[in-house]
């Protein structure tokens, strides 16, 4: 049978390469990105979902959160300013991935289907990040959180959750983040000397979403060239 994956923040980067290593696969896709909604919007996971649902025949085997924003927010920024900054990322990275999550959960319980769930959060998960990024480090590590907390509920009823960390990847997100820092001094703390690539984070998604074995729920995998180990 074929597998109907649903994916978020498909426009670029990860999210592009995830779409790609899984359509290798055969599988039917809806690839979603920021045109078809602003996830920044409450009502819009919602939307989404069904939307998606709808187009994937009424059945949803897999959803992958990739979806996020980075950016900065100086702590010597306005009151209003900061704490807006805040909920804004915490309601893209975490809020609206849980949102999906949530539904997936419900959708196989209803089905009887089992399924799967990969999120994709970040190496700040664990290490942390810039002084102007505590609310990215957050957002990542909650969703981290939220992954075995789905693991361990629901391995019973058949669903799976594994959670992604890559460190610095080349998108245009890091990119323009490498230049900003000095690229050459933060390379220098990835042993393996380069940054990964969007299509390894692919293929450890793809993995993760159709071949891993099911005694690995709740599983978080890091793909950050061993600067960060644990």
């Amino acid at each position: 049978m074929q597998t109907h994956i649903l994916i978020t923040g498909a426009s670029r980067g990860i999210g592009a390469a995830i779409a790609e290593a899984l359509s290798l696969d055969g599988a039917k896709i809806v690839a979603l990105s920021s045109a078809d909604g602003d996830l920044s919007d409450p009502d819009v996971p919602g939307r989404l979902w069904q939307e998606s649902l709808a187009r994937l025949d009424g059945r949803i085997d897999v959803l992958v959160n990739n979806a996020g924003v980075f950016e900065a927010n100086p702590l010597d920024g306005g009151d209003a300013e900061w704490l807006a900054n805040w909920n804004r990322t915490l309601q893209i990275n975490l809020t609206a991935s849980a949102d999906l999550c949530r539904r997936a959960v419900l959708h196989w319980q209803d089905r009887g289907s089992g399924g799967r769930i990969v999120n994709i959060a970040s190496r700040a998960a664990y290490r942390g990040d810039s002084p102007a990024h505590w609310h990215y480090a957050a957002s990542k590590s909650g969703m981290v959180a939220m992954t075995k907390t789905i693991a361990r509920a629901y391995a019973k009823d058949g669903i799976l959750a594994f959670a992604i960390c890559p460190g610095f990847t080349m998108t245009g997100m890091a990119e323009e983040y490498l230049a900003s820092r000095g690229g050459d001094k933060l390379l220098a703390d990835i042993p393996l000397g380069r940054v990964a690539t969007p299509q390894e984070v692919g293929e450890m998604a793809r993995w993760c979403a159709v071949q891993a074995p099911a005694s690995m729920t709740g599983a978080v995998l890091d793909v950050n060239g061993a600067s960060y180990v644990r």
